[in-house]
């Protein structure tokens, strides 16, 4: 089990994770495949025995404000202050195999890489004891409703 770059061919399934994972809070194909395109360095997906079970994106980013749910962005920011770790999906067969821990110590490394002090990420669907549990901190947050009741705007210093 292992996290690779994630390639345009991947994106069907990873497509597919959205959806079984997210439900309602889904976002469309072209979406994921801008972001995709606008940061390959920032998008993985999970292998295990061949099969992708899993994925991550996340890109540089401005602010204390995430992107906005299923919707382009058009371009990254010039003067990025936090990589924004826009989603990690996991699907049953992969939880507790290690890959969101990991996810979160290559997102940490990518976020030094790029010179930022931090990683922000939206706990959806009542996960943010999870996301606690792996360094970050709760921030207010007037984007909640977009993301669905439970979501929370959090943040880990790199």
């Amino acid at each position: 089990m292992i996290w690779q770059p994630m390639v345009p061919d991947d994106l069907p399934i990873v497509v597919s994770i959205s959806d079984a994972v997210h439900g309602a809070f889904t976002e469309d194909a072209a979406v994921m495949a801008e972001r995709r395109a606008l940061y390959p360095a920032g998008c993985r997906v999970w292998r295990a025995d061949g099969q992708i079970l899993g994925y991550m994106m996340a890109h540089p980013w401005h602010g204390e404000k995430p992107p906005a749910l299923d919707t382009l962005l058009g371009a990254l920011p010039a003067s990025p202050d936090t990589l924004c770790l826009h989603d990690v999906a996991l699907l049953p067969a992969a939880r507790g195999s290690g890959a969101g821990r990991l996810a979160v110590a290559w997102a940490v490394e990518l976020a030094r890489a790029i010179r930022v002090p931090h990683v922000t990420l939206m706990a959806v669907n009542g996960a943010e004891g999870y996301w606690a549990r792996q360094g970050f901190e709760p921030l207010p947050s007037p984007h909640e409703r977009a993301y669905g009741a439970g979501s929370r705007l959090m943040r880990r210093l790199v």
